[in-house]
């Protein structure tokens, strides 16, 4: 399933925002704690020097029991054996009013009150670890939220402005068709990137819109100039056939060269048609009676089936005008009939319906459905052996998109089934 450029560039947007927050989460709260305990620890040593500054040289030794009653957090304690150097740890003591034990950091150093020994004893309630963890989680999920709801809004809003150039050169390229008049009209943007797109695009069109008119143009002079010679070699050989000095010998021979001219004559005149179609020399519609254009040409075709003994079931809704033109609606029937016969079977059938919006030619066949890839394309054949020039889908189809209908295969029951609906 395709993806558009967009939503892939906001997955790996969100994807990084996710994989950064998430690994920034443990490595914020391992240096926000060593920084919070390098900040208690050095409020615990000011508080030994403020100790040591202030009330130490005024304490007696009768005082030290009023000043560790007073002083929750500040304790002295007289010792036999002075300790070497500060000492700071961290542990928890139970809290009476809380009812739970706390963490506290605790600085233990050694102090002189009236030159005797003691030991300094200062402690700060700590944050407890979890409602920390929690806090930062707290803290990064909603820096998560919103640095992803900011990515969204970017996204939608921002990048969809940004873009909107893009997709403008898409739309026009996707409507665009080379056989039509109309040619794509890429406005110029602030995005040099986009103008570039835009200049080669045009530059491109233009030259492989020249390229297919030369083509075309080609096409149809050759086939204007040749059709006075295929029409004068054809005279020549339909007199020569007629001779009575030709042998039995010249005769095959010429007859073929007879038959294949026939067919050169008539991919000409096929040719000539489709250009015709493309340059719009048939675009004067009229209310054809289609059911009538159906049963003028059914003698004929009949005729034409008998050689396979193909059987022609028709069933026509009476009154049913289309809008189209005259000419081509006589050609479209024309060739859905050839082709019902050319590529039936003996003894097989042909069943045309024809309704108020869609006509129906189905026919039996190979049995196995079409490739539809190149089924309306010129030169196409489904039989490589067949003595068509390929070229009677290709009329179909190209009156059917002159006249804005659409023309559907399908295979069912057996039967190779081609719907025109109106």
């Amino acid at each position: 399933m395709n993806k558009k450029l967009l939503h892939t560039t906001l997955k790996y947007y969100v994807l990084f925002s996710l994989i950064v927050m998430l690994s920034a989460a443990p490595l914020f709260f391992y240096i926000t704690q060593l920084l919070y305990l390098h900040e208690t620890d050095e409020a615990l040593q000011l508080q030994k020097e403020e100790f040591e500054l202030l009330y130490a040289p005024q304490l007696q030794d009768k005082d030290v029991a009023v000043w560790n009653k007073w002083n929750r957090d500040i304790k002295v304690e007289k010792v036999q054996k002075i300790i070497p150097r500060d000492t700071l740890f961290s542990n928890s003591y139970y809290n009476n009013l809380e009812k739970e034990k706390e963490p506290y950091r605790v600085l233990n150093a050694p102090v002189t009150i009236n030159n005797k020994h003691y030991l300094f004893t200062a402690r700060i309630n700590l944050v407890d670890n979890k409602d920390f963890i929690v806090s930062i989680l707290m803290v990064f999920t909603i820096i998560i939220l919103i640095l992803l709801f900011g990515l969204f809004i970017i996204t939608k809003r921002l990048s969809l402005r940004l873009w909107k150039p893009f997709y403008d050169t898409l739309e026009q390229i996707e409507k665009f068709e080379i056989d039509k008049s109309s040619h794509p009209k890429l406005v110029v943007n602030t995005i040099e990137e986009f103008n570039r797109l835009n200049q080669a695009i045009n530059k491109l069109i233009e030259k492989n819109t020249r390229i297919y008119k030369s083509q075309k143009e080609f096409i149809e002079n050759a086939a204007h100039e040749l059709q006075t010679p295929i029409a004068i070699f054809k005279g020549k050989l339909e007199t020569l056939l007629q001779r009575d000095d030709v042998s039995e010998e010249q005769f095959e021979i010429l007859d073929k060269l007879n038959d294949t001219t026939t067919r050169l004559n008539r991919l000409n005149k096929n040719l000539l048609l489709l250009s015709k179609i493309e340059n719009k020399q048939y675009n004067i519609p009229e209310e054809v009676l289609l059911n009538e254009v159906i049963t003028n040409q059914l003698d004929f075709f009949k005729e034409q089936a008998l050689a396979k003994n193909i059987k022609i079931n028709t069933a026509l809704e009476s009154n049913t005008f289309v809008k189209t033109n005259l000419f081509l609606s006589e050609i479209l029937i024309s060739n859905l009939f050839l082709n019902a016969i050319n590529h039936n079977v003996a003894n097989g059938s042909i069943n045309v319906v024809l309704h108020k919006n869609a006509l129906v030619f189905s026919n039996t066949g190979i049995l196995k459905s079409l490739e539809t890839d190149k089924l309306f394309e010129r030169f196409s054949k489904v039989n490589p052996s067949s003595k068509g020039n390929g070229l009677g889908l290709s009329i179909i189809n190209k009156i059917v998109e002159n006249n804005n209908w659409e023309v559907i295969y399908s295979y069912k029951d057996k039967l190779h089934i081609f719907e025109i609906q109106f």
